[in-house]
């Protein structure tokens, strides 16, 4: 019985940062015969698995999921996981070589926890701009401190919830989740194609809270993201930011947690024009993708 498994679903993978997680998976100190690692192939078009260098892990497979979605390629993976404890891992992460162990150990001396995750530090393959930082979290990048944060289930959506990269579930927590799936044929829509929408690792956190178990935040757990040349473009962290908060009010609305108020769609128009004044969104980059946020904001709002 393998201790973890390690789940990389990805479609269309750029494979010189494949290669780069695959490295640091190389390199845990985790037994390798103590962990699995499986491949989701989410449907791709280009053949890769040729030009990957796996000889070194046993316990390998790789699954294809023919249906288009980071949520499909998810639960294909959990549903295929053999081990208690799953670690999901993006294509373009490189995890410090005690994550795994660190990992195991969390889960073995805190049985009331359900979900972990750390801290996810930028890899820039070129210079970012100084106006940056102010977006680290709509890149999947964060830094709590060195301490330890618990999380339980009060209502809301908690600040240092894990994010999917790197997420360490129990596979006991996901039953809830599962279930749902499956019997409602019910799943918040996350990454498809090039669609830039999100929420199914927090659709999958909340899950889990509401079924009782705990989250938290351990420093322990560290990972390198690799963030490329296109994602620090204003262009397209305008149409990221406008994406995911669209799809964050569809999470916060199917869970029932959603603090504002619905407004009518003919407002939404509206809405864009006050607020390209109200962010001053011709001034500078920053201003444009804080309007386009705010503007995803109002469709989601006007939506369901």
């Amino acid at each position: 019985m393998f201790k973890l498994s390690v789940i990389i679903p990805t479609y269309n993978p750029n494979l010189r940062r494949l290669n780069q997680a695959i490295e640091g998976l190389k390199t845990q100190t985790l037994p390798v015969h103590q962990w699995e690692l499986i491949i989701i192939d989410n449907n791709s078009s280009v053949g890769f698995m040729d030009q990957l260098s796996l000889n070194w892990q046993p316990n390998f497979r790789l699954i294809r999921e023919p249906k288009q979605g980071l949520t499909f390629a998810r639960v294909c993976g959990f549903k295929a996981a053999a081990a208690d404890v799953i670690v999901l891992v993006d294509d373009d992460n490189i995890l410090a070589e005690d994550y795994l162990t660190n990992v195991t150990k969390i889960f073995e001396t805190r049985p009331a926890i359900g979900a972990i995750g750390g801290k996810s530090v930028p890899l820039f393959e070129s210079a970012p701009p100084d106006w940056l930082a102010e977006f680290y979290g709509n890149l999947a990048l964060r830094d709590f401190g060195d301490g330890v944060i618990i999380d339980r289930w009060n209502g809301t959506y908690p600040l240092v919830a894990p994010i999917g990269a790197g997420i360490g579930l129990r596979k006991e927590a996901l039953k809830r989740y599962l279930r749902r799936v499956d019997t409602e044929k019910n799943a918040i829509p996350d990454r498809q194609g090039k669609s830039l929408g999100s929420g199914g690792d927090n659709d999958i956190v909340l899950e889990i809270l509401k079924s009782g178990w705990q989250v938290g935040y351990f420093p322990s757990l560290s990972l390198q993201h690799i963030i490329p040349y296109e994602r620090i473009q204003p262009a397209y962290l305008a149409r990221l930011i406008n994406q995911t908060n669209r799809s964050w009010i569809a999470v916060l609305e199917y869970h029932g947690i959603n603090p504002w108020k619905k407004i009518p769609r003919w407002s939404v128009p509206l809405r864009k024009v006050k607020a390209w004044f109200t962010y001053a969104a011709w001034k500078s980059h920053s201003n444009r993708i804080r309007w386009s946020g705010a503007c995803g904001t109002y469709d989601g709002l006007s939506e369901g």
